[in-house]
């Protein structure tokens, strides 16, 4: 099948002469179907996050990018991640989330499943009676077991199974908040939601990495953490985003905080950080607490942004924790009339992909060249194939 024709050189150009990308990236399925394969499916992308499947036997079925897959978290308490599929007539297997008590049984005819993927019992496949066949061999007829990774209480997956280890990957990543591997606990029911927007999921990831926009879309943070306190994060390849360096704790009526992450360097006692990892999570840590929104596509102009809070110890105040998830709540909201405009306006047929201010979009370039890059090697692979 022939790639989707867009142009895509004027986006590797140095920032000060780059276009954004064209139009199509944004509203085209054709191109959101590549995209699908190059650009999320080749990479380690963001699927849920462990806390979905808290105890061994929880199971949650999610579609990525359209595939089918199944969250588990095994006997073992191993999280794993599995096409939702028998292997028999490509059934459906969950179809919600619930706890396997026994095995994930196909509704179809009966086959099934351990909480580790293996085949463990086929009725009558041999005819009436006979649950055994010698031209089915169960050994080979397990779940078909997708390639994640938890961190920071992620669930990141590489469909294509071709990506480098996560651990090389992500090692700038991780190196920089080297000092948050420490436990975190999930705040609760009351510390996660989602926002349904209108949106191609990479708008979401380009309006997250920069705060150019900070006086005039989040004037409330703007008061205390001004634009001039932040500074710009890029890690070419990987990430970028934004910091700052004047995060004001949230406190109740009594003026009480959170407890710190602990042994943290004094740099955190003022400063945050909001990075973008390549392609769909978005990840901010404090000196506080921390939280995690994977962007889950669906279809080129919608998104479902999937929120999750965390603390550095569990049961902190249940009060505290309702405040914090509506102040943020607050302000990932007030970006959806943005990024939903932006949308509207990728239907505009001579929008060029538009400019960048060298000065003020850098994190948000890097994301478009990575994309591009992206792009660019999955049409080069068929024909070095050919």
């Amino acid at each position: 099948m022939p790639h989707p024709v867009t142009d895509i050189a004027a986006v590797r150009r140095p920032i000060s002469e780059a276009n954004g990308l064209p139009n199509a990236h944004y509203i085209d399925p054709a191109v959101f179907d590549e995209e699908k394969n190059a650009v999320l499916f080749a990479n380690w992308s963001g699927l849920a996050v462990a806390a979905d499947v808290p105890e061994p036997g929880d199971a949650v079925p999610i579609s990525f990018v359209g595939m089918p897959l199944l969250l588990v978290r095994d006997r073992a308490g191993q999280v794993r991640v599995f096409q939702n599929i028998c292997r028999h007539r490509g059934m459906i297997l969950v179809e919600e989330p619930r706890k396997i008590e026994g095995a994930i049984r196909c509704p179809y005819h009966s086959w099934c499943y351990s909480t580790e993927g293996r085949l463990v019992s086929t009725p009558h496949v041999g005819g009436p009676g006979r649950n055994t066949h010698e031209g089915i061999d169960r050994a080979l007829l397990g779940l078909i077991e997708v390639r994640s990774h938890v961190w920071r209480d992620v669930v990141w997956i590489n469909v294509d199974g071709a990506a480098p280890p996560f651990d090389v990957a992500m090692a700038k990543m991780i190196a920089r908040w080297a000092e948050f591997e420490q436990p975190l606990f999930h705040g609760g029911a009351g510390s996660a939601f989602v926002l349904d927007v209108a949106c191609n999921w990479k708008l979401a990831v380009e309006n997250y990495c920069e705060s150019y926009h900070l006086p005039w879309v989040h004037p409330g943070l703007n008061s205390y953490s001004r634009l001039e306190d932040h500074y710009h994060i890029e890690e070419p390849g990987a990430f970028s985003g934004q910091g700052t360096l004047v995060y004001r704790q949230i406190t109740d009526e009594n003026g009480d905080t959170f407890p710190d992450f602990a042994a943290l360097s004094a740099r955190w006692d003022t400063a945050a950080e909001y990075i973008s990892a390549f392609p769909n999570v978005l990840l901010g840590v404090h000196r506080d607490h921390a939280f995690a929104i994977v962007l889950l596509p669906d279809g080129p102009e919608r998104t479902r942004e999937h929120v999750h809070l965390y603390y550095p110890v569990a049961g902190t105040s249940e009060g505290l924790r309702a405040r914090n998830s509506q102040q943020w709540k607050t302000v990932f909201e007030e970006d959806i009339f943005v990024v939903e405009g932006m949308q509207r306006g990728r239907h505009a047929t001579q929008f060029d992909g538009g400019r960048f201010s060298p000065a003020m979009d850098g994190p948000t370039h890097l994301f478009h060249d990575w994309v591009a890059e992206q792009v660019a090697r999955g049409r080069a692979a068929p024909q070095a194939a050919e």
